[in-house]
C-alpha cells in the first residue's frame, strides 16, 4: 500500500481521520513536525476512534529528518526509516507517550509490527499541491508510492515543492477559483485512486 506523508498537519481531526483511513487501507502514515497539536490530543483520538492501534504511524522531527531516511531527496530510494530519526507509535495515542512535541522525538522506539523492506524504486514520491500542473488521475500509482500532503492552512512551502520535479507535483481537480480541499478528504481521494 501507499506511504502517506502529512507535512506539518495543523488540525487534529484531519490527522485522526487520516489515521483511520490508513488503518482501513493498510497505508503507512508519516507525520512531519512541527504538528499543530499535541500527539495525544483528545481530538486526534476521537477522530481516529480506535483505529490508531491498527495504523502504522511514524513521526519525524522535521522535513530534513524525514528526507535523511529517504536518501536525502524526494526522488531517492525510500528505505524504511530507522528508529534514530523517528518515533513510532504502536500503542494507542496518549498511552505512555509524551505530548508529541519535537522534544519527545529523542525517545526512539522500534515497532515490531512495522513492515520491513519498504523501498520503492526512485522516483516514486509525489507532492500533492494546488500548484501542481499534472492531474493526480494521470499517474499510475504503485504499491509503496509516497504521497506528500501539506498543512491545511498553507499547503507545502515553496522550498519543499522545489525538491520535486513538475512530473511529481500533482493536483486534484477543483472548480476555478477554489482554494483547496479538506486535507483528510484529499488524502482519501488519492489513496483510493
Amino acid at each position: 500500500m501507499f506511504n502517506v506523508v502529512l507535512f506539518r498537519p495543523e488540525i487534529p481531526p484531519n490527522t485522526g481521520n487520516v489515521i483511520r483511513l490508513c488503518a482501513n487501507t493498510g497505508a503507512r502514515l508519516h507525520l512531519v513536525h512541527p504538528l499543530g497539536f499535541a500527539w495525544d490530543d483528545a481530538r486526534v483520538r476521537r477522530a481516529g476512534l480506535d483505529y490508531h492501534e491498527y495504523a502504522s504511524v511514524r513521526v519525524y522531527s522535521d522535513w530534513a529528518a524525514f528526507l535523511a531516511q529517504q536518501g536525502g531527496s524526494p526522488h531517492s530510494p525510500c528505505p524504511l526509516p530507522s528508529a534514530a530519526a523517528v518515533h513510532v507509535h504502536p500503542t494507542p495515542l496518549g498511552e505512555g507517550r509524551g505530548g508529541g512535541t519535537v522534544d519527545a522525538m529523542g525517545d526512539s522506539t522500534s515497532d515490531a509490527t512495522a513492515p520491513h523492506g519498504v523501498s520503492p524504486a526512485a522516483p516514486r514520491m509525489y507532492a500533492l499541491t494546488t500548484r501542481g500542473q499534472r492531474a493526480v488521475h494521470d499517474v499510475a500509482f504503485l504499491p509503496g508510492d509516497w504521497l506528500v500532503f501539506g498543512s491545511e492552512t498553507s499547503g507545502l512551502p515553496a522550498d519543499v515543492r522545489a525538491q520535486f520535479d513538475a512530473q511529481h507535483l500533482l493536483r486534484l481537480p477543483m472548480r476555478q477559483g477554489q482554494r483547496s480541499l479538506n486535507l483528510s478528504n484529499a488524502v482519501a481521494v488519492v489513496v483510493y485512486e
